[in-house]
């Protein structure tokens, strides 16, 4: 994750886009570590809600083309577990898009909005926000407990 710290904004960026598709780690761990080294706030939350924003609404598409097989490969999900979570989510309507931030399940969500076929205005809307409230909390997290 150094390496991505040493990116700053753009590593920041890379590392939100992955984090909400296809890898298992933390993004606010590189966010963390560039804000810490001097990176400018809002151009740092602005790339980490971008790339986790984009990342999210790649998820949504692979969920939209109803391909399971695609949900296995290439998001490595629990299918059943996906399924679950649609069924869950029938009928609450797209805004419940702004919980993708939330650990473990966030993905299954968009995912889930997208094999719905939710509307993809709504969700694109409401998971930017959440995504945005997810980063500022861990920006302002961040500047508190720092050391430095």
């Amino acid at each position: 994750m150094e390496f991505l710290i040493d990116y700053g904004y753009v590593g920041v960026f890379i590392a939100s886009f992955l984090a909400a598709t296809v890898l298992p780690f933390s993004s606010e761990l590189v966010l963390a570590g560039v804000l810490l080294a001097g990176a400018s706030y809002w151009p740092t939350m602005i790339a980490a809600t971008l790339g986790n924003f984009l990342g999210g609404m790649t998820c949504y598409w692979i969920g939209m083309t109803g391909k399971i097989e695609w949900v296995r490969k290439y998001l490595k999900m629990n299918v059943d577990r996906l399924l679950k979570v649609q069924r869950w989510l029938d009928g609450k309507g797209a805004w419940i898009g702004f919980f993708a931030f939330l650990p473990v399940i966030g993905d299954f969500i968009i995912v889930a909005l997208g094999f719905l076929r939710a509307n993809i205005w709504i969700t694109a809307i409401s998971m930017l926000l959440g995504k945005a409230f997810r980063y500022w909390l861990w920006m302002e997290f961040v500047f508190k407990v720092n050391p430095f």
